[in-house]
């Protein structure tokens, strides 16, 4: 008869298989950490028995970081405290245990007159409120406001002649456009509150399609490397996004540490970390492709600008696209 496994048992089977729990896991995360673009020398090279395969370090560093970015940001949790905030019961529960916390009758002070000017602002279901809640939440054309449904909407297209007729794209934005002012009734908050939800869970998806339209802008600015193949630019950029979701999770750490201490101080590590990375990526590209010091620094002008805009394109295409899902 087979042993009953305990959960954790099963836990740390799994994290041992994820990540070979027997010095490749450190071995690899040290040297990505200060050996800028050694990891990807090595790989295509051939040395690869020491260390995790990228691909498999990328789905485990991922997979650690959104747990901890979902965690940190829910937009529908971060809206309800602020709908709470905004009520009567919130401000004066939120104003007791302000007080409570005072540490002189200076702060208290202090406490009353903040709390004071927020009771001055328009709480919901007022007429600012209400005044939000009129008109479209979101307008893709210039005549979707006639419509009452989406129904109608066909009725009328059905009706008119080929010609005036709006194109396929036009009718997928008119229609959901349509069926958003109508579910949403104007609530502009709760609709931008959706969307903010939608286009955060979609991140995941944005930062892996970038992926391989960061390795053919490498492609392009090594053209005349024949050497390097556009899977070998793929591993180097696998092990640029690793270290970046590392380098976030250490950031997200000194927040953490900042907000449960207050230490404002520990807010450079954070600095100390950016102005590592900005080092981080032309160390590594000089290191992998073995230019000099110009010419990296050069491409890696460039490349930033070319990321920026491909980063820019995506995140439009992500905020359309999340409209779609809600």
């Amino acid at each position: 008869m087979e042993p009953k496994q305990s959960a954790w048992h099963l836990v740390s089977h799994f994290f041992y298989d994820i990540t070979h729990f027997d010095g490749k896991f450190f071995t690899t995360v040290k040297d990505l950490l200060v050996k800028p673009g050694f990891l990807s020398r090595e790989f295509i090279s051939g040395k690869r028995i020491s260390y995790l395969h990228p691909i498999r370090m990328y789905i485990f560093t991922s997979a650690i970081f959104f747990i901890i970015f979902f965690s940190l940001y829910d937009v529908k949790h971060l809206a309800a405290n602020n709908n709470f905030v905004a009520t009567g019961k919130g401000m004066d529960g939120a104003k007791k245990q302000a007080l409570a916390n005072a540490e002189s009758k200076e702060d208290s002070i202090e406490i009353e007159r903040a709390f004071s000017g927020l009771k001055n602002l328009p709480a919901q279901g007022t007429t600012e409120s209400s005044n939000a809640r009129n008109g479209s939440v979101v307008n893709f054309g210039k005549s979707e406001k006639q419509y009452t449904s989406v129904h109608e909407y066909d009725s009328v297209q059905h009706a008119l002649p080929d010609s005036l007729r709006d194109g396929w794209l036009r009718k997928i934005f008119q229609r959901k456009a349509i069926a958003l002012n109508e579910k949403y009734k104007g609530d502009k908050k709760e609709f931008f509150t959706d969307w903010g939800e939608a286009f955060l869970h979609n991140f995941p998806k944005l930062l892996f399609i970038s992926l391989p339209l960061f390795a053919l802008l490498l492609k392009l600015l090594y053209v005349r490397r024949k050497q390097f193949y556009y899977a070998d630019h793929g591993i180097f950029a696998i092990h640029l996004y690793i270290y970046s979701f590392i380098a976030l999770l250490f950031i997200f750490l000194v927040k953490y540490v900042k907000d449960v201490s207050s230490w404002s101080w520990v807010t450079w590590i954070s600095v100390a970390i950016s102005l590592y990375s900005l080092y981080y990526f032309y160390k590594a590209m000089r290191f992998f492709y073995q230019q000099g010091g110009f010419k990296t620094f050069a491409k890696y002008v460039i490349l930033f600008i070319l990321s920026f805009f491909m980063l820019i394109t995506l995140f439009m295409f992500f905020f359309v696209f999340s409209i779609l899902q809600i």
